[in-house]
């Protein structure tokens, strides 16, 4: 994988989330049969709107919206927000290295508890995880594409309290320290293939572009 440049000013450039279909598409199957994206980056971010677009914009050349799985759903509560690894690895990675369909259930954060019902995640050409630690050490050996969603702390701490109210602060300032821990050791956006701006300036339409950060 190749590093983002870390050296010298930071540049912006707008791209297109059809190319960077194109890209994944192009790229070697690392899991399997199936290209592994992860979308990584601390909450706020807006790695949820990045990963929709892309699955979105691999649908037309797939014929087909490829899964994307989200970490949060499979998240026991809070204090679970690296040690889940082993229920997507077990139940979604495992089974699909061996060329077979995965499942996983979804927590509710409103139950507090995993739902009964299964959520199947077939073999395919493509699997987008999406979440904090998503693209970790452990698993970027498999990965066709690492993108690391970045913005502000400020404005990702005002767009997650806008989502799921101010009730969640103490649990989410106590999730940002986590996170920033992680990425400090894991090293995660130094190792990402792509750099994103999730609180571009740049012109752009943000339904078929991006902006990527160098």
């Amino acid at each position: 994988m190749l590093n983002p440049e870390t050296d010298g000013p930071t540049v912006a450039v707008v791209e297109a989330y059809a190319e960077l279909a194109r890209r994944v598409l192009a790229g070697p199957a690392r899991l399997g049969r199936t290209r592994l994206v992860a979308v990584d980056g601390p909450s706020g971010a807006g790695k949820s709107r990045f990963a929709a677009r892309l699955a979105d914009a691999l649908a037309g050349p797939l014929g087909g919206r490829p899964p994307v799985v989200h970490t949060d759903d499979l998240l026991d509560g809070w204090d679970d927000q690296v040690t889940f690894w082993p229920r997507l690895d077990e139940g979604v990675l495992a089974p699909l290295r061996d060329g077979e369909p995965g499942a996983y259930r979804r927590y509710s954060w409103v139950r507090q508890r995993f739902l009964p019902r299964p959520v199947p995640v077939p073999v395919g050409p493509v699997l987008v995880v999406e979440g904090v630690s998503a693209a970790r050490a452990v698993v970027r050996p498999e990965l066709t594409l690492a993108v690391f969603v970045t913005a502000p702390a400020p404005l990702r701490l005002t767009r997650a309290v806008a989502r799921d109210g101010p009730e969640i602060l103490p649990e989410l300032r106590r999730w940002h320290d986590g996170e920033r821990a992680h990425f400090a050791v894991d090293e995660t956006a130094t190792h990402a293939d792509l750099l994103v701006d999730g609180a571009p300036t740049l012109p752009h339409d943000a339904d078929r572009y991006y902006v990527r950060l160098r």
